[in-house]
């Protein structure tokens, strides 16, 4: 049962994180939706108000420590306690090695990384007080497979993995559990700036010349499907699982995590 929990959401103001912002409001969930989109972030706020559902939105820049650590402390002032927090926030990164800038390195590494531990150790601080909680990462599949023009995307994303691993193995002890889910293509916003004329089509049959295989399933993700995954992970049907890393990408990484 989500019914009354309160659950902090970061990328909260569109695509994934605003599908799976929608589903916790439907579950009954108080959701405090974070990202540095203020115009989507009040679009979606009167969007859930009109449903009469709990939503409240908080301009927050994961990247910015202060800001994270601010933000949440206004959270634990007005809700007193946090239950779940889903790291949702990412940005995607396509710049082979040789061309690629400092500034792109750290810009994608500050967002996929720095933002899952900034918030993570914040908000764990709530969890721990309380001897309970629920903290779902969502990586990447190309954290376990190498992409091409991706380097600094797939590093920060297998570095966000692992991370979250270390902060479920820490965190057992004060019944606190912390798992990710890993998409491969889904249907979003930040896929689709992604994508060029003919990508979809290739991304599902595969690229003879990259070495890929498509998707077998031979369709993408939907948002949808991966917001089942995470609500399954904070929900009591879930009550024994850390540390693990669900992939949902139609099998496109062959199994590999």
């Amino acid at each position: 049962m989500l019914k009354g929990k309160v659950a902090v959401i970061s990328g909260a103001a569109k695509g994934m994180g605003a599908a799976l912002v929608k589903r916790l409001c439907f579950e009954g969930c108080q959701v405090v939706g974070l990202d540095i989109e203020a115009e989507k972030l009040k679009q979606l706020s009167e969007e859930l108000s009109n449903r009469d559902q709990t939503f409240e939105g908080y301009i927050c820049d994961v990247s910015n420590k202060a800001h994270v650590t601010d933000t949440i402390q206004l959270v634990i002032e007005k809700y007193k306690t946090i239950d779940i927090l889903v790291n949702v926030a990412g940005v995607i990164s396509v710049n082979p090695i040789q061309s690629m800038t400092m500034d792109e390195w750290e810009h994608t590494f500050s967002i996929n990384t720095n933002g899952v531990f900034y918030l993570s150790q914040e908000v764990s601080k709530v969890m721990i007080a309380k001897q309970s909680g629920a903290i779902v990462t969502v990586s990447s599949n190309a954290a376990s497979v190498p992409r091409t023009s991706m380097s600094a995307y797939c590093a920060s994303k297998a570095a966000s993995l692992m991370f979250t691993r270390c902060l479920g193995l820490e965190l057992a002890k004060y019944n606190i559990r912390c798992n990710i889910v890993s998409p491969g293509a889904t249907d979003t916003d930040m896929q689709r700036d992604f994508w060029k004329d003919g990508a979809i089509e290739q991304g599902i049959k595969g690229v003879q010349e990259e070495y890929r295989v498509g998707i077998p399933l031979q369709r993408i993700a939907t948002p949808e499907n991966i917001v089942d995954s995470i609500l399954y992970l904070v929900s009591d049907q879930a009550s024994h699982i850390t540390m693990n890393n669900i992939v949902i990408d139609g099998g496109a990484s062959l199994g590999a995590q």
